[in-house]
């Protein structure tokens, strides 16, 4: 083991003064290099950093891995039940939702149906429409609503989710500004709001009263903003605490508030609350083909659509790196071309072979690893500038930092360059005869 150390040291050592003599030549060695293992460290840290956004918005829109979900009919007693068990245990969060209109009374909203407020796409938010189909040539056409009626006023209409609980926890939102609802003590009489992104931008460009209707109140209640996040809902979206809402609302009208039901969201270590909502939904009388349940597993899902993206991209930039590889084996042929005399010298006086070869495999592999430092250093501050270029149209780049994977796939390129382009002038210069040192 200590022979091999001491040989070892000595390539390293003799393979540094070789290159340290051939300044020029290691860095044209260096340049070939520097795009193959560049492109490789490119496309490891846009696969990383597209992975870590991709599930950054999975998150949001669907919750963390693992996550276990349940969703209930719209019956009071069963759905009164499950919001009971949940409220205030850890691990667990109950969600219902509403339909309401923040602004003038008796108008109908900026955005019927709870519309985004730039909604390009051709999507209906609003209710049902009315249909009127001609006897004759039976063809049908929605029946506009009468602006007589009930016209067009200041007042918006949002997605209002009620909260038993924090649900960022299995929802990670961005903060953007303002605080979170509180869900220590007493529920207030005027709800407190969270807005999502898009209801931050129809009230900030839409100046509307502060008055809110939800279907079944006793009466409007007076809404107070507190805080924005970015959920990654396109549709205008509200979040309150439950008990809230549920003061201005008759206990049997707030238990049938819940539309197509109530979903309840488990962590994976609160099993035990879980099992205690399904053992009081099944002694009301719901049967278990009533309850689904379902487990969040997105990450396998995207992980799986991205590494076949991944894979093709490395595929192409290992074909640049074959370049650099290629460079380097021309630069290591010419290099034991002119040391020949120099290696038949070193035979003579008792050089192994082994050692000729490694000094040769040495400089080749130093000059992989400056290379993959310089393209690891270039990479890194590239996708600084970048990232901050772009943080404005893409938030989530905002908390990404340059991936570690990048940087070991840059070094792991650099050597393998270095070892196959100094293989065969390692071999050639193993093989340099004795007797060549007496023909010089």
């Amino acid at each position: 083991m200590i022979r091999l150390s001491g040989r070892f040291r000595s390539a390293l050592i003799i393979g540094g003064q070789g290159i340290r003599s051939r300044k020029l030549r290691t860095f044209l060695s260096m340049i070939s290099l520097f795009l193959g293992v560049l492109a490789v460290v490119t496309v490891q840290a846009g696969a990383e950093t597209l992975k870590t956004m991709q599930l950054a918005d999975l998150e949001l829109r669907a919750g963390k891995d693992g996550t276990r979900q349940m969703y209930l009919p719209p019956m009071p007693d069963a759905m009164d039940a499950a919001l009971t068990t949940v409220a205030g245990k850890p691990g667990a969060v109950g969600v219902m939702g509403y339909q309401a209109i923040i602004g003038e009374p008796n108008v109908l909203p900026i955005n019927q149906g709870a519309a985004p407020f730039d909604n390009d796409s051709g999507n209906y938010y609003g209710p049902g429409m009315q249909m009127y189909c001609d006897p004759m040539t039976h063809e049908c056409r929605p029946l506009e609503p009468d602006p007589a009626a009930q016209p067009r006023g200041q007042a918006i209409e949002l997605v209002l989710q009620g909260l038993t609980g924090d649900i960022r926890q299995f929802r990670p939102f961005r903060p953007v500004t303002g605080d979170w609802l509180d869900f220590g003590g007493d529920p207030s009489y005027s709800p407190r709001l969270v807005l999502n992104k898009e209801a931050a931008k129809g009230f900030t460009r839409y100046q509307v009263p502060a008055e809110m209707r939800v279907e079944g109140a006793t009466a409007n209640p007076t809404p107070r903003i507190i805080g924005v996040v970015d959920d990654g809902n396109p549709q205008p979206t509200a979040y309150v605490r439950v008990d809230e809402m549920r003061n201005w609302m008759p206990k049997p009208v707030a238990n049938q508030m819940y539309g197509p039901g109530l979903q309840l969201m488990f962590s994976p270590d609160a099993g035990e609350t879980e099992a205690l909502v399904v053992r009081k939904l099944t002694a009301l009388g719901i049967s278990g083909g009533m309850i689904q349940i379902q487990t969040v597993n997105e990450r396998k899902n995207i992980a799986n659509q991205l590494a076949i993206v991944r894979w093709i991209f490395l595929g192409m930039a290992a074909l640049v790196l074959l370049i650099g590889v290629a460079g380097i084996l021309n630069v290591g042929l010419a290099t034991v071309g002119e040391r020949i005399e120099e290696f038949a010298l070193r035979r003579a006086v008792g050089t192994p072979r082994s050692l000729l070869a490694g000094i040769v495999l040495a400089e080749t592999l130093l000059t992989g690893l400056l290379t993959a430092a310089a393209a690891i250093g270039f990479g890194v501050a590239a996708f600084n500038v970048v990232a901050d270029l772009l943080s404005s149209r893409a938030p989530q780049l905002a908390d990404v930092s340059f991936p570690w994977q990048a940087g070991l796939a840059g070094v792991i390129a650099g050597l393998v360059a270095g070892l196959l382009g100094g293989l065969i002038p390692a071999v050639r210069a193993a093989r340099i005869p004795i007797a060549t040192v007496m023909r010089a």
